[in-house]
C-alpha cells in the first residue's frame, strides 16, 4: 500500500532519466511521422514511373515497407507516453480512484512481462538476420527482412522502456521507484548478455552464462507445461476466452491483453521455444503491404479536415439544398457521404460533423433528437463507404481483395444514406416543427450563405480527388495503397488552393497520423500474434467445426455469426473483433458458399460487407457505442449521453434493415464488384 499513499518530498528518484526517456519518445515519435510523407512520395513515384515513363521501379515497394514499418514501430514510445493505447475502459471508469490505481499497476506489470519476453526473442532473430545480412530475394534484393526484424525489436524495446518509466512515475514510493529502475537495468543487462553471447561464440563465457540462464528459465517453465491433447482444445478455448474477458475488463490496453495471452499460451504449450512463434506472427504484420494504405488514408483525411474542407462542403450543400424542408439535414448526410469517401476513419468524421453541423442545425431550430441521431448515423457511414479502414483490416484478415470489398460496400453505403434521408424527409414533412425550410432559415437568421472563388475551387477539386482515388481503385489502374498515396498529394493540392497549406498544417497532420496509426498498429500486432498462435494449437479448426456442426443451415449459421459479433461488440474494440473472429468465420463462409449459391471468394466479400455493417451497428449501439461518445466529446454541454443514446435508436433500426436486405439479397453488395471484375 505504500506505493499508493507515500509522498516523497523533492525530486523523485530517476526523474532526470524519466524526463530524458519522455523527451526521446516524443522526439522520435514526431520525427518518424515524417516517414509517412516520404513513403507516400515513393509510392506516387512508382505510379508515375509505371504510367508516364513505362518503367516500373524495383525499389519502391521495399522502401515503402521499410519506411512505414519503421514509423509503426518507433512510434511505440510516443503512443505509450501519451497513453493512447486502446482499452475497454467502461468498467475501469466505474471503479474508485484507489482501484483504478491498482488496475494501472497490474496492466503495466503484465505489459512489462509480455514485452520483455518478446524483446528477448526478437533480439536473437534480429542479431541472426544482421549476421547473415538477410535479403528478400526480390529483383532489387534489398535486406528488407533484416531491417524489419531490427525495427520490430527496436519498437518493442522502446515500448518496454517507456512503459517502465510510466510505471516508475506511477509510484509515489521512493523505494518502489528504485525497484522499477532496477528492473529496467536488469532487463538491459540481460539483453546485453544476449548480444555478447551471440557475437562471442559458443566458447565465450558470455555464451555459457546466457545458456545457463535459458536452461534455468526453461526448467522452471517446463514445470507448468500443458499437454494439449490431454486437456482438449474445447477446455483450452474456454480458458482463453475467459482470460481475454477478465483482462479486458480491467481496462488493460487490448494490444497487451492479446500479447500476454499469446506469450502465456506459447510458454505453456511449447516452452521457451514457443516465443519464436509469437515473434514470427508479429513479424508477418510488418510485411503486409496493403496495410500501408491505412496511414495514407488517415493522412489524406487529416489534411482535408484541417484545411477546412468540411465547412466548405457544408456551405456548398446548403446552397444546393434550396427550399426543401429538412434540407440542412439532407445536406449533412450528403456531406457525410463525401467525407466518408475522403477519410475512411469514422471517429474523425463524427467529430467534424459534431463541430460543424450540430451547432448550426440546433441554432436553426432542428429537432435535437433528429439532429443528434442523424449526425451519429451519417458519421458512421465511413465504416462502410470506401476507403473504409475497417474493410482494409477485414480484407487482410480474411485474405479478400480490398478493391472488391471497397466496390461491394459502395452501394450498401449509399442505400443506408438514402434510408437516413428518406426517414428525415418523411418525419419533417409529417411534422413541420422538426425542421425549417431554407426560406424560413434565411428569414430567421437574416444571412445568406455564399462561397468564395477559392472555396468553390476547393470543393470542386475535392470531388475530383475522391473520384480519381476511388475510380483508380475500381478501374484496376492502381492498387489501394497507390491510390491512397495519390490521395495524400491530392489533398495537399486542395489545401493549397484553399490557402491553408503550410508547414504547421503538414506537421500537425503527420503527428496526428503517427499517433492514430501507431495506436492501431500495436493493437493489430497483439491480435495477429494471438490469432496465429490460437490457430496453431487447433483453435480455429475447432471453432469452425463447432459452428458447422450446429446444423443450423447456411443462413442460420450466418445469423449465429452476426449474433456473436453483436455480443462481442458490447465490450470489445472492432480491430480485436476482426482478428479474433474473421480467421474463424471466413473459412466457414467459404465452405457454405455452394449452399448459398455463390462462389467461395464472392461469399467472403459478401460476408465482409455484412461484417462491416454489423460493426457499424456496434458503433452506434448503447451502452458502449463509440460514435455516441465521440459526438459527446464535441457536443454542447446540455447534450447528454443518455439523449444521444435515445436519438440513435431509430437509425440503428434502419441499419439493421439495411443489413438484413444485404443478407437476403447478396447482389446489393456483389453487383458492383462482379460487374467491375
Amino acid at each position: 500500500m505504500s506505493g499508493y499513499t507515500e509522498t516523497v518530498v523533492g525530486a523523485p528518484v530517476g526523474a532526470t532519466f524519466n524526463r530524458s526517456v519522455d523527451h526521446f519518445s516524443r522526439f522520435l515519435g514526431l520525427a518518424v511521422g515524417n516517414l509517412y510523407l516520404l513513403a507516400a512520395f515513393c509510392t506516387l513515384w512508382e505510379v508515375v514511373a509505371r504510367y508516364v515513363f513505362n518503367s516500373p521501379t524495383q525499389w519502391a515497394f521495399e522502401v515503402v515497407m521499410v519506411l512505414c514499418a519503421t514509423s509503426w514501430m518507433l512510434s511505440a514510445g510516443f503512443v505509450t507516453l501519451q497513453k493512447r493505447h486502446i482499452g475497454i475502459t467502461v468498467f475501469y471508469l466505474m471503479a474508485s480512484d484507489r482501484v483504478r490505481w491498482w488496475l494501472d499497476v497490474f496492466a503495466m506489470v503484465v505489459g512489462v512481462f509480455a514485452l520483455y519476453m518478446l524483446v528477448s526473442d526478437t533480439l536473437i532473430r534480429a542479431l541472426e538476420s544482421i549476421e547473415l545480412v538477410e535479403r528478400g530475394g526480390t529483383a532489387w534484393n534489398s535486406p528488407l527482412p533484416m531491417i524489419l526484424k531490427t525495427v520490430l525489436f527496436s519498437g518493442l524495446f522502446l515500448y518496454l522502456v517507456q512503459l517502465l518509466v510510466n510505471l516508475s512515475r506511477h509510484f509515489r514510493s521512493h523505494y518502489l521507484q528504485i525497484v522499477v529502475l532496477a528492473v529496467l537495468a536488469l532487463i538491459s543487462l540481460r539483453l546485453l548478455l544476449q548480444v555478447f553471447g551471440h557475437y562471442g561464440g559458443s566458447e565465450s563465457v558470455w555464451f555459457g552464462l546466457d545458456e545457463s540462464i535459458l536452461e534455468a528459465s526453461g526448467g522452471f517453465i517446463d514445470q507448468f507445461r500443458i499437454d494439449r491433447e490431454s486437456v482438449g482444445i474445447a477446455t483450452i478455448s474456454l480458458a482463453i476466452v475467459g482470460a481475454l474477458l477478465a483482462l479486458m475488463m480491467t481496462g488493460m490496453p487490448l494490444g497487451i491483453v492479446t500479447l500476454i495471452i499469446s506469450v502465456i499460451c506459447a510458454l505453456l504449450f511449447y516452452g521457451n521455444t514457443g516465443m519464436y512463434l509469437v515473434s514470427t506472427n508479429a513479424m508477418d504484420l510488418l510485411e503486409k503491404y496493403p496495410l500501408v494504405a491505412v496511414p495514407f488514408f488517415v493522412l489524406m483525411a487529416s489534411i482535408l479536415e484541417r484545411a477546412g474542407i468540411a465547412q466548405d462542403l457544408f456551405d456548398a450543400m446548403s446552397i444546393f439544398a434550396g427550399g426543401l424542408r429538412g434540407g440542412v439535414a439532407v445536406q449533412t448526410t450528403v456531406v457525410a457521404v463525401i467525407l466518408a469517401a475522403m477519410s475512411g476513419v469514422m471517429g474523425g468524421e463524427i467529430v467534424m460533423l459534431g463541430l460543424v453541423a450540430l451547432p448550426q442545425m440546433l441554432r436553426l431550430g432542428y429537432d435535437r433528437k433528429l439532429t443528434i441521431g442523424l449526425i451519429c448515423a451519417s458519421g458512421a457511414l465511413a465504416t462502410l463507404i470506401p476507403p473504409s479502414i475497417v474493410m482494409i483490416v477485414y480484407g487482410l484478415s480474411a485474405n479478400v481483395g480490398i478493391g472488391d470489398l471497397f466496390s461491394a460496400g459502395f452501394i450498401p453505403g449509399l442505400m443506408l444514406a438514402a434510408f437516413y434521408v428518406s426517414f428525415v424527409l418523411l418525419r419533417c414533412n409529417f411534422d413541420h416543427s422538426l425542421a425549417p425550410t431554407a426560406a424560413e432559415i434565411a428569414e430567421k437568421t437574416g444571412q445568406e450563405t455564399k462561397l468564395g472563388r477559392h472555396q468553390i475551387w476547393a470543393v470542386g477539386m475535392c470531388i475530383v480527388l475522391i473520384t480519381c482515388v476511388m475510380g483508380s481503385i475500381y478501374g484496376g489502374i492502381t492498387s489501394v495503397t497507390e491510390a491512397a498515396a495519390v490521395g495524400v498529394f491530392g489533398a495537399i493540392g486542395v489545401a493549397a488552393v484553399r490557402f491553408q497549406f503550410n508547414y504547421a498544417l503538414i506537421r500537425d497532420c503527420l503527428a496526428n497520423t503517427m499517433s492514430v496509426v501507431g495506436t492501431i498498429i500495436w493493437l493489430i500486432l497483439g491480435a495477429v500474434a494471438f490469432v496465429g498462435l490460437y490457430n496453431l494449437i487447433g483453435g480455429a479448426d475447432f471453432m469452425r467445426e463447432l459452428i458447422k456442426g450446429a446444423g443450423l443451415g447456411p443462413l442460420g449459421t450466418i445469423f449465429v455469426m452476426m449474433a456473436i459479433l453483436v455480443i462481442l461488440g458490447t465490450f470489445m474494440e472492432w480491430i480485436a473483433i476482426i482478428f479474433i473472429t474473421v480467421p474463424v468465420f471466413a473459412p466457414v463462409v467459404r465452405d457454405l458458399a455452394p449452399a448459398l449459391g455463390m462462389d467461395p471468394e464472392w461469399a467472403a466479400v459478401w460476408f465482409g460487407v455484412l461484417f462491416v455493417m454489423n460493426i457499424q451497428i456496434y458503433f452506434l449501439s448503447p451502452p458502449f457505442g463509440p460514435a455516441c461518445f465521440w459526438l459527446k466529446s464535441v457536443a454542447p454541454k446540455d447534450v447528454t449521453l443518455q439523449e444521444i443514446f435515445v436519438s440513435v435508436i431509430p437509425f440503428i433500426a434502419l441499419q439493421i434493415i439495411g443489413m438484413l436486405l444485404v443478407m437476403f439479397f447478396p447482389q446489393i453488395a456483389l453487383w458492383m464488384p462482379q460487374a467491375l471484375s
